[in-house]
C-alpha cells in the first residue's frame, strides 16, 4: 500500500509500519499455523497482490478510453466517497454478526466478481462505477482480518503478529505492482484484471479452508486499545468509525481549539486533514501527469513500484527515528521533506516534458511517498493513538475519520479540475502548500520550550 494507497485510492492505495511504533517492522513470516502446516494469514497474500495495482490500473484504463485527468479525479472521488460509509457499515456488520470467515470470504468473492466485470466495460462511467463497487467490496474484509489476528494469537505476540501481517500485505501489493509492470509490457492492459480476479478467487478458496471462527471474539473497540492493531487498521484504511460522529462532537472539537490546554488534539487532526488533502490532490494527478508526458504504462507501474519498495524499507527505520526525535518533531521533518519533493516536482512539471519529466519523478516520488510518508504516518498515528480518551474513543475517532474522509475526497475532486484547467504543475504546487500549512499547525503543538510530546 504505497504512500497514500489507503488514500489517494486508498491511495495509490499505497496512500503502510515500523519496529515498535509500526506494524511492518519484521521481515520474517513465521505465522502461527494450524495442524495442516499452513497459517490462515497466507490466504490474504493473493488478495493483496490483486489489490496492489488497481489504483494505477483504473487510472490508466480511464486514460486509455480517451478520458482526461478530470474523469480520473471524479472516479477517485467516487471511490473515496464510497470508502467512508463502507468502513462504517462493514464495521457495524462485523460487530453485529461475529462471522469472520464469512465476511472475509464474501469480500474476496465480491472482489473477484467486480474484477471480472471490468472485462466488459467500454465507457469511463462504468469503470468509475465498478471502481466504487470495488471500494465497497474490499472494505468488508478490513476489520475482520485485523480482529482475527488478535483472536487467533496470544496477546504477548500481537505486536509481532501484526508486523508480519502488515508486511505480508505490503509484499503482496508490491508483487501486484511488479506483475502489472510486466503485464503491461506484453499484454493489453484491459486484460490485466483476469489474473487479478484469479488471485482474489484463490484467496477466497484458501480463506474458506484455512480460517476457523475463533472461540473468543472481539469488537472494534479492541483495535484502539493496542498500538500495533491500531496502526495496522489505519494502514489498511484510514477510516476507523466506532460510532457515527454527531454535530455535538464537532462542536466540542471546535471549542477545544480556543483553549491552550485542550487545543493539541484539534490541531493534530487539522494538520492530518491537510496532509490527506495534499495526498488526495497529488496522488490523483500523478499517473495522468506521467501519461500526458507520453510515459508508457510499463514505466508508470515502475514509478509506483519504486515508491512502494522505498516505503517498505523506510518503515523499518521510521519507528526508532520517531522515538529519537519525538513524534511532533519527526512529523514536521517528514512534512518538510515531502514539501521539498512535491514542490520540486511542481517546478519540473512546469519546466520539462516527455521523458525528461520521468527523471525527477523517479527521484522525488520515492523520497516523498516512501521516506517522508513513513515518517509522517508513524509519528502522526503515534500522536493520534496517545490522544485517545477511553471515554471518548468513539466520538474522537468518528471526528478523525470524517475529517480524513472529507480531506481525501475533496483532494481528489480538486485535483482533477485543477490539473485539467490549470495544469499539473499548479496541482502539485497546491499540494505542497497544503503541507506547508500542515507543518505550521504541527509546530503550534509544541510548547515554548519545545518539550511537548505525545510519547507514551
Amino acid at each position: 500500500m504505497s504512500d497514500d494507497s489507503g488514500i489517494g485510492a486508498l491511495g495509490n492505495r499505497l496512500e503502510s509500519n515500523n519496529d515498535k511504533n509500526s506494524v511492518a517492522s519484521s521481515m520474517r513470516f513465521d505465522f502461527p499455523v494450524r495442524a495442516s502446516g499452513l497459517g490462515w494469514v497466507g490466504s490474504v497474500l493473493p488478495f493483496n497482490i490483486a489489490l496492489g495495482p488497481m489504483s494505477t490500473l483504473v487510472q490508466l484504463l480511464i486514460l486509455n478510453l480517451n478520458g482526461t485527468v478530470l474523469e480520473v479525479g471524479l472516479a477517485i472521488t467516487l471511490f473515496n466517497a464510497v470508502s467512508v460509509p463502507a468502513a462504517l457499515f462493514w464495521g457495524l456488520v462485523t460487530d453485529r454478526f461475529h462471522q469472520r470467515r464469512i465476511l472475509i470470504v464474501f469480500s474476496f468473492l465480491v472482489t473477484t466478481l467486480i474484477l471480472v466485470l471490468f472485462l466488459f466495460v467500454r465507457t469511463i462511467y462504468w469503470v468509475s462505477f465498478l471502481y466504487a463497487l470495488f471500494s465497497f467490496g474490499t472494505t468488508a474484509s478490513t476489520t475482520p482480518l485485523n480482529l482475527l489476528v488478535m483472536e487467533t494469537e496470544r496477546k504477548p505476540k500481537w505486536a509481532s503478529a501484526f508486523a508480519k501481517f502488515s508486511m505480508l500485505s505490503s509484499v503482496g501489493q508490491t508483487i501486484g505492482l511488479l506483475l502489472g509492470m510486466l503485464w503491461s509490457f506484453y499484454v493489453p492492459l484491459e486484460y490485466f484484471v483476469i489474473p487479478l480476479a484469479v488471485l482474489s478467487l484463490i484467496s477466497a478458496a484458501l480463506a474458506a479452508f484455512l480460517i476457523r471462527e475463533p472461540d473468543m471474539v472481539f469488537e472494534r473497540q479492541t483495535l484502539t486499545m493496542n498500538k500495533q492493531s491500531f496502526f495496522n487498521r489505519l494502514y489498511q484504511s484510514p477510516f476507523l468509525f466506532l460510532k457515527i460522529p454527531y454535530l455535538t462532537d464537532f462542536k466540542r472539537f471546535s471549542k477545544s481549539l480556543r483553549h491552550e490546554l485542550t487545543r493539541h488534539t484539534p490541531l493534530l487532526y487539522l494538520a492530518i486533514f491537510l496532509f490527506f488533502l495534499s495526498a488526495g490532490i497529488f496522488n490523483t494527478s500523478l499517473v495522468p501527469a506521467l501519461e500526458a508526458n507520453s510515459i508508457s504504462s510499463l514505466l508508470i507501474f515502475s514509478v509506483i513500484l519504486l515508491g512502494m519498495i522505498v516505503q517498505i524499507i523506510s518503515f523499518r527505520f521510521a519507528g526508532p527515528y520517531t522515538e529519537r526525535k519525538s513524534p511532533i518533531k519527526a512529523a514536521i521533518e517528514g512534512l518538510t521533506l515531502r514539501i521539498i519533493g512535491y514542490g520540486t516536482l511542481a517546478a519540473f512539471a512546469y519546466l520539462f516534458t516527455g521523458l525528461w519529466f520521468l527523471i525527477p519523478v523517479l527521484i522525488f516520488y520515492p523520497l516523498s511517498s516512501g521516506i517522508a510518508y513513513s515518517i509522517i504516518y508513524t509519528s502522526s498515528n503515534t500522536m493520534v493513538f496517545n490522544t485517545l480518551n477511553p471515554r471518548r474513543n468513539g466520538s474522537n475517532l468518528g471526528v478523525y475519520s470524517a475529517l480524513v474522509g472529507a480531506a481525501i475526497m475533496i483532494g481528489s475532486f480538486v485535483s482533477g479540475f485543477s490539473s485539467f484547467y490549470l495544469g499539473f504543475y499548479v496541482t502539485f504546487l497546491v499540494s505542497a502548500v497544503c503541507l506547508v500549512f500542515s507543518a505550521w499547525l504541527m509546530s503550534l503543538m509544541q510548547n515554548p520550550n519545545n518539550q511537548f510530546s505525545f510519547c507514551s
